[in-house]
Formats: C-alpha cells, structure tokens, sequence
C-alpha cells in the first residue's frame, strides 16, 4: 500500500477528532447549568467505560493487565481526572474557545517538563517559541480574568495535567493497546471518582456536589462520554495510519470548531486581543512541531549515515 494512502485516512480520522472534541465541551458546559463539574466528569467515565468495554470485546482484546501497567493506568486517570475538573470547572464560567486556547500551551509544557524533569535535549530555538507560546496563553488570561477572576486559571491546570497525561500515555502504550488503554483509563477514573463524590458532598464542596440531573440534563451528561468515546477512538486510529508529526499541526484545527460550536451554541465570539493570543499561541506551536519534524529528519539521517552532521 502506498504510504499516501494510509496518511489520507489518518488525517479524515484527525479532523473527526477536532470535530467531537470540542463537543466534549458543549455537553459539559449544558450539563454544568444542573449538576456540578464532579458529576460532570463521573458521567464522562462511566459512559466512556460502557462504550470502550463492547469496542474491546469486539476486537478480541485482552483486559488483563500488569502490575506495572495498572499503575501508569491509575496515574493516567489521575491526570485526566484532574484534566477534566479543571476544564469544565472554567467552562461554567468562560467562553469555550478562550478556555481551549490557554488550555493549548500544552505541548510547551510537555517540552519544559522534558527538559527540566526527564533531562531531554530542548534547543534554545524551541524553549524561545515555549516563552512565546506562554506569552500568547498571556494575552488571553487577562482579559478572561478580568472578566471572570480566578476562574480563568484552570485551563493552565488543564495544561498541566494533561500533559502529564500525555507523558505517562507514552509509557503506557508500550505495555498496553491502545483501546482497552481508554477502556481501563475511564474504568479506573470512574471508580476514583465516586469516593472523591462522596467526600466533596460530604465536605459541601459545591463543585463536587452529588447533584442528580433531570430531563434533558441525562442527554447531554450521555453527550459528553459519547463525544470522549469517538473523537479519542479517532485520534487512536489516526496515529496508527499516520505519523504523529503529520497530524499534530492538524489539532490547531480544534481551536476553529470551538469557536464555531461556542458561537452556535452560546453566542459566544472571542474579542481582538483573544484572537491576538490565539495566533501567537498557534503559530509557536507549529514552529515547535516543524524543529520537532526537523531534528527527527536529522537523527534519522545520523542513523543512516553516522559521519553526517546535522545542521
């Protein structure tokens, strides 16, 4: 098979993606009008785990795992749990779009990480467009804490903790396939959960009320794990037909459907200097993931020929 024709599926699955994902958010923010962001991200879960659980037994899939690997898989919740909180906790007060773009300085935090925990090679070239991209996440913060306070940090958490999501899922997709991965991921955050209910009801902690929803709140709570099930399972399969150098320019496209969905939705459009940070924050990315592709175009030309030089 020409590889042209494995990449072409891998980009229409990556733009499903970036279609659903930010439905994942619309739910949220419907749902967040009658229940409470615990609620909201217990929902996530367990209609993610009933969806994944027939996708695995379909496909033949093992469910057993390795002591090793129900580790990474409890950190791994832990993070997307985290993740989640502090995504729809901004979403009850911020417009989605804005709250997506500060939430984007997530593959920077990735490199920082890299550079300052796990002691990886990061150029001066990328660690400047970090600071940039950092910059742009600025321009938008500021309007949206002046408008919403405080609120409009938790999309830096989302960062955070989803890029930390995304290190431990390295690890763990050596040890584990991808689709029982998602399957054992909200199985085990769904599980989390339930205690961190009870004691955030107990406590009186508004955000982690055990509020049941009514009438069409049951819809859009389903909503939120449908939309996580398919557009994670379309982010899965894309990387299996295309390299994640090709696709990751095309997860910038999200940051347009939020806006689109955000506008039809809930009549919300981002202002100038939003936008302003949008483009910054946008464009360091690319430039991050163009030194990314080059510096692998070199290490694989090293492989090849060991007395060549990169540049």
């Amino acid at each position: 098979m020409n590889p042209s024709d494995r990449i072409l599926p891998g980009v229409a699955l990556m733009i499903v993606f970036c279609v659903f994902a930010p439905l994942i958010d619309v739910a949220s923010k419907l749902s967040a009008v009658a229940v409470s962001v615990g609620v909201i991200a217990l929902a996530r879960f367990v209609v993610q785990a009933g969806l994944m659980l027939p996708v695995v037994l379909v496909l033949g899939l093992g469910l057993r795992l390795s002591p090793r690997a129900l580790g990474l898989t409890a950190v791994r919740a832990a993070m997307l749990i985290l993740s989640t909180y502090c995504f729809v906790a901004a979403l009850k007060a911020m417009p989605i779009a804005d709250a997506l773009a500060i939430a984007f300085v997530e593959p920077f935090v990735i490199l920082l990480i890299g550079r300052l925990v796990l002691a990886e090679q990061v150029g001066p070239r990328r660690l400047v467009a970090c600071a940039i991209g950092f910059g742009g996440s600025l321009m938008v913060i500021q309007p949206s804490f002046a408008a919403f306070g405080a609120v409009a940090l938790f999309p830096l958490g989302t960062a955070v903790t989803f890029a930390l999501y995304m290190l431990v899922t390295r690890r763990l997709s050596r040890l584990v396939h991808p689709v029982p991965m998602q399957f054992h991921t909200a199985l085990v955050a769904a599980l989390v959960c339930v205690p961190l209910l009870a004691i955030g009801n107990y406590l009186g902690e508004p955000s982690l009320k055990l509020t049941l929803p009514s009438g069409i709140f049951w819809l859009w709570l389903f909503c939120v794990g449908l939309a996580a099930s398919v557009s994670h399972m379309a982010m899965t399969y894309a990387l299996t037909f295309a390299p994640s150098s090709t696709l990751a320019p095309l997860h910038y496209l999200e940051i347009v459907t939020a806006t689109l969905f955000g506008y039809l939705v809930f009549g919300d459009f981002p202002g100038g200097l939003t936008w302003a940070g949008i483009g910054v924050i946008v464009g360091s990315g690319l430039y991050v993931i163009y030194r990314e592709r080059q510096l692998d175009r070199q290490a694989r030309l090293v492989v090849r020929n060991p007395v060549a030089v990169p540049q």
